[in-house]
Formats: C-alpha cells, sequence, structure tokens
C-alpha cells in the first residue's frame, strides 16, 4: 500500500493533468452538437466543387421555410371564422326600440301619423340590420371571407363577412334609410333612438376558428417529392440552382438529424471525442516540448484548458441562441490573455486550435476560421505592451478592421457582387472589438484567482514608491540605488535581445531587498567607513552576504510579489562563490570549504534572469574601477561574464552566445555612458 502511495505522490502531478485532459474533453463534447455533419458545403449559385453526388438513400424534398410561410399565409387569409349568434337579442331590442320611442316622441303633436310611419320606418331597419347580424366588434377580415354562424347547439348558415353589420356603421346606415324627407332634428332624435337600444348578437367564437386554422395547418405537406437511392442529385461543376438547392439543403437535414440513430449517436460521440482530445493533446505535447516550466505548473496548465473550454461554451451559447451573432463573441481576448501571462508563441498556437475546435460548431466554418485565425495573428503581431492603454485600443481598432475587410472580400467572393451586403454584420464587428477590451479587468481577475503575474501587475510593482521600495530606500539606501542602476542596464540589455523587458526590470529592483535585514553589511551602505565585516570570520562574513538571498525570499513572500519576481531574487548570485571572503579564508587555512562560500543556487533559467544576474555583477564590480578607459571596461566587463560562463551560470538558461555578445556590447556602452568617458586630446 506504501508503494502505491509513494507512486501517487510522486506522479500525482501528472495524474492531474489527464484528468484536467480528460474532463475538458469530454465537456466540450457536451456542448458540440450531437448529430452527424454533412460532409459537403454549397451555395445557391455557385458550382458545386465535389464529384458527382448521388442520392445515398431515399429521401423526400422538404419545402423552403419561405414556401411553407407562404403556404400557412394562403390558409390563414382563406379559413373559416367562426361566429355565435344570439337570436334572442332581435326581440328585446324591438322591444326596447318602441319604449323608447315612444318616450323620444310622446311630445311630438306635430306628428302624429308622420310618427306613426315614423315608427315603423325605423322597426324595418332593426329587422333589416338583424337579418343578417350586429358584429360586437371591427374584426378586419375581408369582406369575401367566409364565415359560419352558430348557436350554442348547431351551426345556422354561412356566409360573407362584408354581409354582416358593423356597429361603427349605424349612424350612417340610420340616416340612409331614413332618407331625406324627414326633418333634420326629428332624424337626430331617431338616431339617438337607434344608439340607445341596438345591441350586437353576434361576437367572435376564437377557440372554434383556431381550432379549424389548426386543423388546416396541419394538412400542409412539408415534403414535395422523393428522391431514390442512386439517383444523380448534381454532377461535378454543376450550377446550383433552385431545385438541386432544396435537395442538397434536404440531403443534408437527413444527415443531420432522421439519419442518425442511437447506434450512429455513439459513433458521433466517439467521433467527436477523438478529434477534441487529439486538439488538447496538441496543446499538452507543445508545452511539454517548448515551455517546460508552463507544464510543470499545473495551475499554469489548467488556466489555459479553463480559457479555452470558456471560449468555446461562449461560442456555443451564442449559437444556440442566434447563430447570426457568433462574430459579437471576442475570441481574440484568448489570445491577449496568454500573451499577457505567457508569450506570444504559446497564445497563437492555443488560439488556432480553438478556433478549429469551433469549426465543429459554427456556421460556414472554414470563412470563420480564417476570419478568426487571421484576427488572432494580428492581435498577437500588434499588441506588444499591453499596460499601454493606447496600444490595446490601437490593437482593437486593427482588429475589427481586419475583421470587417475579410469578411467584404469573403462576400465578394460568394456573391460576385456588392448589393446584398449586411451592414449589420459591421456592426457586430464593432461590438466584438468594444468587447475585446474588457481583457484588462478580465486579466486582474484571472491574478486573483490563478495568482499569475502579467505585464499590468508588473508596471504596478516597478513603481518605487510601493511600500517595499520605499522601506528598501529608507533602510538601504545604497542598496536601493544599485538596484536602480542595474535595472536601467537590465532593462537596455533585455529590449537588445528581445527578452521581457518590463519583468526583467521589476526583478532587478527586488533582487537585493534581502539587505534590509543587515544592511550595513555590505559596502554601498557603509557611509560611515566602519565595516562590521572586520570584527567576524571569514565563513561568518560568509554567510551574512550569503543569507541576503534567502532573507529575500522570505521577505518577498511576506509582501505577496508573484513568483516570477520571486525567481530574480533567487538566481541572482546562481551558485557563484562569495570570492573575496574565500581567498580570505583560503589564505589563513589551505583546508577550507569552499560549500560554505558557495550560494545555494539555483542558477538562472531564463534569458531574464540571466540577464539580471550579469547586469548586477557588473554594475556592482564597476564600483572598484579607477580611472577607467574605454579598454578597462572592455576588459572588465568581458571578464566578468566570461567566468560566470565557465563557472556554468546559464547552463540552464535558455540564452545563446549571440545574445550574450549582444549584452556585452550594450553594457560596455552603458558603463562608458555613466564614467563620461571622453575623448583624450593631445596637448
Amino acid at each position: 500500500m506504501n508503494v502505491f502511495y509513494n507512486k501517487w505522490y510522486k506522479n500525482h502531478a501528472l495524474v492531474y493533468k489527464i484528468l484536467l485532459f480528460i474532463v475538458t474533453t469530454l465537456f466540450i463534447v457536451y456542448l458540440f452538437p450531437k448529430t452527424g455533419k454533412f460532409r459537403y458545403s454549397f451555395e445557391k449559385g455557385k458550382p458545386w466543387q465535389s464529384e458527382n453526388l448521388y442520392a445515398p438513400f431515399n429521401f423526400a424534398i422538404k419545402k423552403s421555410k419561405e414556401e411553407l410561410d407562404k403556404e400557412k399565409s394562403e390558409i390563414k387569409g382563406q379559413s373559416l371564422v367562426y361566429f355565435e349568434i344570439n337570436t334572442e337579442i332581435k326581440e328585446e331590442v324591438l322591444s326596447d326600440y318602441l319604449t323608447r320611442f315612444n318616450q323620444v316622441f310622446k311630445d311630438s303633436s306635430n306628428f302624429s301619423i308622420e310618427n306613426s310611419d315614423l315608427y315603423k320606418k325605423g322597426k324595418a331597419i332593426v329587422n333589416s340590420l338583424y337579418s343578417s347580424g350586429i358584429l360586437d366588434s371591427d374584426y378586419n377580415y375581408a369582406d369575401d371571407r367566409a364565415v359560419k354562424l352558430a348557436t350554442a347547439n348547431k351551426v345556422e348558415k354561412e356566409i360573407q363577412y362584408g354581409s354582416l353589420f358593423e356597429l361603427s356603421n349605424l349612424r350612417q346606415r340610420v340616416e340612409s334609410d331614413m332618407g331625406n324627407s324627414i326633418p333634420i332634428d326629428v332624424k337626430k332624435r331617431i338616431v339617438s333612438v337607434f344608439f340607445d337600444v341596438i345591441k350586437p348578437n353576434i361576437k367572435l367564437n376564437a377557440s372554434l376558428t383556431e381550432k379549424a386554422l389548426e386543423e388546416e395547418l396541419s394538412r400542409i405537406s412539408l415534403t414535395r417529392g422523393r428522391v431514390e437511392k442512386d439517383q444523380l442529385i448534381i454532377s461535378k461543376g454543376q450550377v446550383i440552382e433552385e431545385a438541386q438547392y432544396d435537395i442538397l439543403s434536404s440531403l443534408k437535414s437527413e444527415y443531420e438529424s432522421q439519419v442518425w440513430n442511437s447506434a450512429n449517436y455513439n459513433w458521433v460521440l466517439i467521433a467527436y471525442t477523438l478529434l477534441v482530445a487529439l486538439a488538447l493533446l496538441m496543446l499538452l505535447l507543445f508545452l511539454s516540448k517548448y515551455r517546460k516550466e508552463v507544464f510543470i505548473n499545473n495551475t499554469k496548465v489548467t488556466f489555459i484548458f479553463f480559457n479555452i473550454a470558456l471560449m468555446i461554451l461562449l461560442s456555443t451559447l451564442v449559437i444556440n441562441f442566434n447563430s447570426q451573432y457568433i462574430y459579437v463573441v471576442p475570441l481574440c481576448i484568448l489570445p491577449l490573455v496568454l500573451k499577457a501571462f505567457f508569450d506570444a508563441r504559446l497564445g497563437l498556437f492555443t488560439h488556432v486550435l480553438t478556433v478549429l475546435l469551433l469549426g465543429f460548431v459554427v456556421p460556414n466554418s472554414y470563412e470563420y476560421m480564417f476570419l478568426q485565425i487571421i484576427a488572432g495573428m494580428v492581435t498577437i503581431l500588434t499588441v506588444s505592451e499591453l499596460y499601454k492603454r493606447a496600444n490595446l485600443f490601437i490593437s482593437v481598432g486593427q482588429i475589427t478592421f481586419i475583421y470587417i475587410i475579410a469578411y467584404f472580400a469573403f462576400f465578394v467572393i460568394h456573391e460576385g457582387q456588392l448589393t446584398g451586403l449586411k451592414v449589420e454584420i459591421f456592426g457586430m464587428f464593432i461590438l466584438c472589438g468594444l468587447a475585446t477590451l474588457f481583457v484588462q479587468p478580465l486579466i486582474y481577475i484571472y491574478e486573483k484567482i490563478f495568482g499569475l503575474v502579467s505585464d499590468v501587475s508588473l508596471l504596478e510593482l516597478s513603481d518605487t514608491n510601493t511600500k517595499l521600495l520605499k522601506e528598501l530606500s529608507n533602510r538601504a539606501p545604497g542598496t536601493f540605488h544599485h538596484s536602480l542602476n542595474v535595472a536601467n542596464l537590465a532593462e537596455a540589455s533585455a529590449n537588445e535581445i528581445g527578452a521581457n523587458a518590463m519583468l526583467v526590470r521589476v526583478g532587478a529592483l527586488y533582487h537585493d531587498i534581502g539587505k534590509m535585514n543587515n544592511p550595513t553589511y555590505f559596502t554601498e551602505n557603509q557611509s560611515t567607513g566602519i565595516n562590521p565585516h572586520d570584527e567576524l570570520s571569514s565563513e561568518e562574513s560568509a554567510k551574512v552576504i550569503i543569507d541576503h538571498v534567502l532573507n529575500g525570499i522570505e521577505i518577498a513572500k511576506k509582501y505577496n510579489l508573484p513568483d516570477r519576481v520571486i525567481d530574480f531574487i533567487r538566481t541572482h548570485h546562481g551558485t557563484s562563490l562569495v570570492y573575496y571572503f574565500y581567498m580570505k579564508e583560503k589564505a589563513a587555512n589551505e583546508n577550507v570549504d569552499i560549500k560554505d562560500f558557495t550560494y545555494p543556487g539555483p542558477t538562472p533559467f531564463s534569458k531574464e534572469t540571466a540577464i539580471l544576474m550579469i547586469c548586477d555583477s557588473v554594475e556592482a564590480a564597476s564600483k572598484s574601477l579607477k580611472e577607467p578607459t574605454s579598454t578597462k571596461i572592455n576588459d572588465f566587463v568581458e571578464n566578468i561574464i566570461n567566468k560566470q560562463m565557465e563557472s556554468g551560470q546559464f547552463l540552464n538558461a535558455d540564452i545563446t552566445f549571440k545574445e550574450i555578445q549582444a549584452l556585452k556590447k550594450v553594457l560596455k556602452f552603458k558603463l562608458a555612458n555613466i564614467y563620461h568617458l571622453r575623448i583624450e586630446y593631445p596637448e
């Protein structure tokens, strides 16, 4: 059992990566559509680029959405409308009419005979109105629309909607039927009678009408025609007309739905899993071969996989909502984030793999992948210093411009003309660019969650007004000044060979913070001329000097400095020798143990840490130069760096001889400027 636990402990990092790989693969496959994918791409009006296509099985030709919508619209305009009629209302209205008529005209002595005729004429109008029926509302149907009148028990009759009377026309109808022989004041009074007594007796039966419409719509056939197995659908080079397009669309629909039964469904899942696993495996192999320091750090690997899964999740959510908005997803955030925390090559490699995976789910996959890969390249090539806000805005503008240009080119290729260009797509690209600006707060969030450090954080740490650097300047002013000089030299050197200048500068500012514990034991802080080492043995003095590395690591962790900065403190002396005290002890004791005078290491393991070691040694030793000349400075720089190379300090750092020669050149030039060397004129 102990053997098992020991193996588990030794390989727990690898086991975690395997579990992360499996979980991420399954999560991405879960987001993918669970159907087959039609292997051909085609567009109406374009030539068929593939081989002759024969029907692989029998299938029906599905009607297009436009055809179905047209049929539904026609049926909705012609289906029967059901109204309910109340036959008892007419008798009630006639009774009310008589009562109301007598009330209105009982004081009209001048119209005794005429009133009798007026009453009869009004009654005739009532009978006429109710002969077909009066609607309770205006329903805006066409006059020739067929409607059925029904009582509670049965359907009475079928008529046209135009024969039903609408209350809004009551005044006009009464005045017209009364004629012009009746005085105006009498006509007004009889009209008021009608408005008081007339009631609608017909109302819409919505449930019967809806049921009838549904029955009609259910009879619509979703297909028209059929294609038999082995029938030629389209030949190579043939232009895809509307008929062929409908057949191809129907075949594609069959492939992506009905064809895939439960057995095929499992095979589709297996195939998706293999492809996604292959893509993620390529990423792990890239990390293990070219980014070893990232690969061995499980937090960093988790961070990369998390961002891939997040981008795929956002894209699939947008596609499920409406695939037209796919270009709103700011996919270029992925290479920006990875470049901010790691490097450009890793950012681009991961971005390309993510785009390839998204090609399974997006429409027009080739066009989408081309646009996103080009945009990712532009992102990597244009964003140089993310901590400068202007650079980010400029880069976002360039990315948006590339999106627009590429989409415009694809549209012209597909359509062959500019008419029909969708301006709203350009708006989506602009929204995508604006969303990309969210990368700044996102980087801050990632720093807090994953404990990573970006150039933005390095910029904050480079501020000499931070609490730790202020304390260094107060307690060890000479060391602080030395750190500033080293930072300037290291930054110039990093720029010369293409290293991370901001990271080197921050590492240089903090590399000697361990000297705060015993500042007077270091010559740059001895302003009184008293040397505390005079009271110590050589071995004790060497221990004090060596301990400033360990003390610096403890202080850095106390102040929560990032691990990338602590690496500079840990490696800036490598495994070099405290030469002065070693030689002093050796002069007195031949049996001196060299380990007591050697820094614990490790040696530098990156260009940046190697640059700091070189610049720190050169700057510190340059203080001993007396009457410096160009020749002295050149020999001085050569000797220091050559000794470091001979002692194997750069064996683990990915720095080349060519780059070291470039560093020598920069340091010689900088030191010559520091010491203000002038041309020696003859006397």
